[in-house]
């Protein structure tokens, strides 16, 4: 455990960026499962709007740095492709 009082700070906001960053992770994870069950249901409007979601929730955990942006990109790319292939 840390002893210096700089470290100690350092310690505490590591922990609270672990913990902000898990919850990001943890919303990504649930956007893109979601999309994913929604296109096994075929179901069609809500589809895309479930999609369009998932891409602002992935784009904002790129941008806060939570994923690498090309990470997001595939995923992004990945679920969009999927969603395109449905029928209409």
């Amino acid at each position: 455990m840390a002893n210096h009082k700089s470290a100690l700070k350092r310690a505490r906001q590591n922990q609270q960026r672990r913990m902000r960053n898990k919850a990001v992770k943890t919303r990504v994870k649930n956007v893109v499962k979601d999309v994913r069950q929604t296109a096994a249901d075929n179901a069609g409007e809500a589809l895309v709007d479930k999609l369009n979601l998932a891409k602002s929730v992935i784009d904002k955990a790129a941008k806060k740095g939570v994923l690498h942006k090309r990470t997001a990109a595939r995923k992004i790319s990945r679920l969009s492709k999927l969603v395109n292939s449905r029928p209409a």
